[in-house]
């Protein structure tokens, strides 16, 4: 018989590629087919890392990869968030269609089930006219969804006007168990108070109420335990997280960048929780100040460090200066441009993670039960960290001057707090047990998971 057939369609970006890569593993694990569509320009990247870390072999005959165009001319700034959200809705749905016509041409299974990133809602219209079944798959926070789903009251209570600012200054907490934090930082903001995009993702997010009715169901990438308010909100939703592709960390996930592979040996020769992990995600963007202070605080922290320092993390940095610092720490830290942050993160050495606090970061700190040094950089990030530092404490936040800057000094002092305080160590311990005994048989997000197989075997 042949396997059942399973479209998946992620957001153009690292941070909702790679939970998409991870359920859809476990969907082939599942006798599964899964075709997994980037855009042409990620598409690209992916292939080229998957080559350069000799991780074709691993993505096994299950899931194959295509591409579709994004609608963006190949010199346009694919940065600019308004020019992205303002081309999709336009020029990809005429693409996704051809593409499914060209897969069936081909002789491949006719797909009955599309798994789509809600920030990609639109293409549930297409599911929609070619007699296709979608679900909404969701890679964020479930409170950060839970928030957008309630923007049409949160502007009637005149907490917000229509086009996403702040109408009034104060701690804002949507339910019980659920994040407090500041309305200038509401998940659409860049942590200033001002939308991101000018109101470009605001209009974006606007629409999820509506596209998200499209689809049969909403799958989260989270687990009962770390969100039980947002869960009681939308007792719908299926949690079926916190997701991770393979327990050996051989099969790729997506990444946009090849790992350097030093770090394994590197971390094997490093004592039981000494290591201090630093990793922003894909998208953060440091100043050379603020990198040099960065640098300097792990320098004075005289622990062993893996930091991740992206090829255009922080552009205009002196190479003479980086070059002295390399030289400077040699033996005692580790700059790698990108990892594998699951295997990192289990790994025996790693006593505490600064982290932008993405929500990826964020499960998979928890699942490790790693503490966490929170450093957000713009959108739910802050929310995340009120989850980290508030809800859960199993970590805790740097501060910046009046300047603006984390000094090197806060740096240090902060990670040393984090590193010796039982108390975090041990709850980061309690939500590791929690998360993985969710991910186990008999567990939540395990029986979640076999709803969602059930449902696509239909």
């Amino acid at each position: 018989m042949a396997k059942a057939h399973v479209l998946v369609l992620p957001f153009p970006s690292q941070g909702h590629v790679t939970p998409l890569m991870e359920l859809s593993h476990r969907l082939v694990d599942h006798g599964f087919e899964v075709t997994f569509i980037n855009t042409e320009v990620d598409h690209a990247l992916v292939v080229a890392a998957m080559r350069a870390s000799g991780g074709e072999a691993a993505l096994g005959g299950g899931i194959h990869l295509v591409s579709i165009p994004d609608g963006l001319a190949d010199d346009e700034d694919r940065k600019d968030l308004k020019k992205l959200i303002d081309a999709y809705p336009r020029h990809m749905p005429g693409h996704l269609e051809r593409l499914i016509a060209d897969l069936e041409a081909a002789g491949r299974p006719r797909a009955k089930w599309l798994v789509g990133d809600l920030g990609m809602g639109w293409s549930f219209e297409v599911a929609k006219k070619l007699g296709i079944r979608a679900v909404s798959f969701w890679p964020a926070a479930t409170a950060t969804l839970a928030i957008i789903l309630k923007i049409p009251e949160l502007i009637e209570d005149g907490l917000i006007n229509d086009k996403g600012w702040a109408e009034r200054d104060e701690t804002f907490q949507l339910a019980q168990g659920m994040p407090a934090f500041p309305t200038s930082q509401m998940p659409w903001m860049d942590g200033m108070g001002t939308p991101v995009g000018q109101t470009a993702m605001f209009d974006l997010i606007s629409q999820f109420k509506k596209l998200s009715s499209l689809a049969e169901v909403v799958v989260c990438n989270s687990f009962d335990e770390a969100e039980a308010g947002a869960f009681n909100l939308f007792p719908d939703f299926l949690p079926v997280g916190p997701l991770f592709a393979d327990r050996e960390f051989r099969k790729p996930v997506g990444s946009f960048l090849p790992e350097d592979g030093r770090y394994v040996k590197w971390l094997d020769a490093q004592p039981n929780g000494s290591v201090v992990y630093v990793a922003f995600g894909s998208m953060a963007i440091f100043d050379p100040r603020q990198f040099e202070e960065l640098a300097e605080g792990l320098e004075l922290t005289g622990r062993p460090f893996l930091w991740v320092v992206r090829p255009d993390f922080t552009p205009g940095l002196s190479k003479e200066w980086l070059h002295e610092f390399n030289q400077r720490v040699a033996g005692k830290g580790m700059i790698v441009s990108w990892c594998s942050q699951q295997q990192v993160l289990a790994h025996r050495a790693v006593a505490c993670f600064v982290s932008h606090c993405g929500w990826n970061s964020t499960m998979e700190g928890v699942r490790n039960g790693v503490p966490f040094l929170c450093w957000p950089y713009f959108c739910e990030q802050f929310l995340n960290r009120s989850y980290i530092t508030n809800v859960w404490r199993t970590g805790l936040a740097v501060s910046r001057n009046a300047d603006g800057i984390v000094t090197k000094e806060e740096l240090r002092s902060k990670v040393e707090q984090v590193v010796g305080d039982a108390e975090i160590r041990e709850r980061a311990r309690l939500f590791k047990d929690a998360a993985r005994r969710c991910v186990s048989e008999g567990g939540s997000s395990y029986e979640n998971f076999k709803k969602l197989v059930s449902l696509l075997n239909e």
